[in-house]
């Protein structure tokens, strides 16, 4: 298991989010604070709360602005970068998870109370390997 998995694991398991828990991983190699990370993914677990894009991807994709970000306002070179580098994690994690919907990698719609409550402990069983499938491609992808 590499070093930025095993933390993200990590953080996921210390009661961060899959956003904090995947660019928690990355920040500091990209020259980003760690508490500033967790603080900017913190809304964006569970899909931003929505049962949307999964928090993982949300993760993954800052990281990948971290790295290929536009910081520049003309700078239509960086940015086209990366949004090709965000379109291809993108696909490539629906292809091997099958979905990038939270909702439909959880299997219920985190706003309802009454399919949490039928489905206890969910989120320790599949956010790990949804943080693993990001981690990893990222890792693949060379970050």
């Amino acid at each position: 298991m590499s070093e930025k998995l095993q933390k993200a694991l990590d953080l996921f398991v210390s009661g961060f989010n899959c956003s904090q828990s995947v660019l928690g991983s990355f920040c500091g190699q990209y020259g980003m604070d760690e508490m500033l990370a967790l603080k900017l993914a913190g809304g964006f677990g569970g899909g931003m709360r929505f049962g949307e894009v999964c928090g993982a991807i949300s993760g993954a994709v800052m990281v990948i602005g971290l790295k290929y970000g536009q910081y520049i306002a003309n700078d239509k070179a960086a940015k086209d970068k990366c949004y090709e580098i965000t379109l291809e994690f993108i696909e490539e994690y629906r292809n091997r998870k099958g979905t990038v919907l939270c909702r439909e990698i959880l299997g219920y719609d985190i706003r309802d109370t009454e399919a949490r409550a039928k489905f206890p402990g969910r989120q320790k069983e599949v956010c790990p390997k949804a943080i693993e499938a990001a981690v990893l491609l990222l890792e693949e992808m060379g970050f």
